[in-house]
């Protein structure tokens, strides 16, 4: 891991509480969490009361304080589009979010790995995104640049987006899942790398983190299925966001990483159920990717608010004759800027 210094006070770490008995959860993290502050946001839908272990210096935001804040809106904050209210409130420089299923993983040779540490490593070294390096990140430990690299593409720019992975259960489609149900991820990859321009790529908001300041509004809960349910493959809302944030870094010329940190998914749902609820979004895929890749912004468009404003108009104009959840989405896409100017930079 390259060295960095790490400032707790510029990192928030934000939960999407699904589950009301925190207590387990919580407490596999303490060694790596109690260090920083915590941002938890219960799901609008979960009724029982909210069981949080000592420990930890935490916020907790529950259905009340999201109607306080946000009012009548059209972005709906239930099921895991929970957590971009702990997106929203945050006022940190760095937010880390890790879903209520995981735990921490162990790397190759036992050792607990640290999410937040090299997820904060992903995002205050330079990426790549203009000429791929074949020893992937120039920065790490031990890397450099390879023979041809040129030389004034070497400064990199400024990572924007760190996307951590999986160990166990990988963040699987449902009908992949449950066509293999017994499939586990086990291979443990010691690399990141940087996602190249104009590549796109299936951002999973089970383990991420991003610099707010840089695209904080890019992260936006727009996209809802009519029959999403509360297993991650049974939505795309973090898909949808993570094409709005690529295309934006791409167009504001910052970078996307893949790869470290790791994280331990622990075993729950039924694939071939959630199947009924999730197809819908795999359809949808097939018109959403290729609007994306076409996605271009004026040069006006110079900060990601901007960009998302442009890209809702877009999705309008494009998408909206194909579903009306894609009207749906623009309309949240807008006001989510407008909360985010209101609430997000206040």
């Amino acid at each position: 891991m390259a060295q960095v210094t790490i400032n707790e006070n510029e990192v928030d770490i934000v939960i999407g509480a699904l589950h009301s008995d925190l207590k387990s959860f919580l407490n596999e993290w303490k060694p790596i969490f109690s260090r920083f502050h915590l941002i938890i946001v219960k799901d609008p839908d979960l009724k029982e009361e909210l069981q949080i272990p000592g420990g930890f210096s935490a916020d907790v935001y529950t259905k009340s304080d999201i109607e306080r804040v946000v009012g009548s809106s059209a972005v709906l904050f239930s099921g895991y589009s929970c957590r971009y209210f702990g997106f929203l409130v945050s006022r940190k420089k760095y937010v880390v979010c890790v879903d209520d299923d995981c735990v921490p993983a162990k790397d190759t040779a036992g050792n607990m790995v640290d999410p937040v540490a090299q997820h904060i490593v992903n995002l205050k070294t330079p990426a790549t995104p203009f000429f791929f390096n074949t020893l992937y990140d120039p920065f790490r430990k031990g890397a450099d640049f390879v023979r041809g690299y040129p030389f004034s593409l070497r400064t990199g720019v400024d990572c924007a987006l760190s996307c951590g992975l999986w160990l166990n259960l990988a963040d699987l489609d449902a009908p992949t899942q449950a066509l293999k149900p017994k499939e586990r991820n086990t291979r443990y990859v010691d690399a990141v790398l940087t996602v190249p321009v104009r590549s796109m790529l299936p951002v999973s908001g089970i383990n991420i983190a991003f610099n707010r300041e840089a695209i904080g509004p890019a992260l936006v809960p727009a996209l809802k299925l009519a029959g999403e349910g509360k297993f991650r493959w049974e939505t795309v809302e973090d898909i949808w966001s993570g094409m709005c944030v690529k295309v934006i870094c791409d167009h504001l010329a910052l970078g996307v990483k893949s790869g470290l940190p790791y994280v331990w998914r622990t075993e729950r749902g039924n694939a071939i159920e959630s199947l009924k609820k999730e197809w819908e979004g795999v359809k949808l895929m097939e018109e959403v990717v290729p609007f994306f890749q076409s996605v271009r912004f004026s040069q006006s468009a110079t900060t990601a608010e901007a960009c998302v404003l442009e890209m809702a108009k877009t999705v309008k104009e494009k998408l909206g004759k194909v579903d009306p959840m894609f009207s749906r989405a623009a309309e949240a896409m807008e006001e989510w800027v407008k909360l985010w100017k209101s609430v997000g930079s206040s």
